[in-house]
């Protein structure tokens, strides 16, 4: 099972065992966390993660149609975490997120 702490650090380049910045990301995935649910994904209740035992299937269940959540979470962490400095990877970052927000929405709606 795939941590969700773990796929995001991955992607924003600390190594697995680096702990660092751990408490940081994980402030960061919980308010994202927070706005998906908003939308309607995630269990209703809500959904935080502590450390790197969560995972995404305990987030998303076995939905392969949520698997752009994890871009989207990845995308908005970077832009706290770790922005770019150029506007032009800022502009598009932040376009992706929108459209995959947007598909998120979509599906979690009942469209296809």
């Amino acid at each position: 099972m795939e941590s969700i702490l773990t796929s995001i650090k991955k992607l924003l380049g600390p190594e697995e065992d680096y702990t660092h910045f751990d408490g940081d990301i994980i402030i960061y995935i919980n308010s994202v966390l927070m706005a998906l649910n908003q939308i309607g994904v995630g269990p209703e209740a809500g959904f935080v993660i502590t450390s790197k035992t969560e995972t995404w299937v305990d987030y998303l269940g076995e939905d392969a149609n949520l698997e752009a959540v994890k871009t989207y979470v990845y995308m908005k962490v970077r832009l706290i975490f770790d922005p770019p400095s150029s506007a032009f990877v800022l502009e598009a970052i932040e376009r992706t997120i929108k459209e995959t927000e947007w598909r998120i929405l979509v599906r979690v709606e009942g469209g296809e």
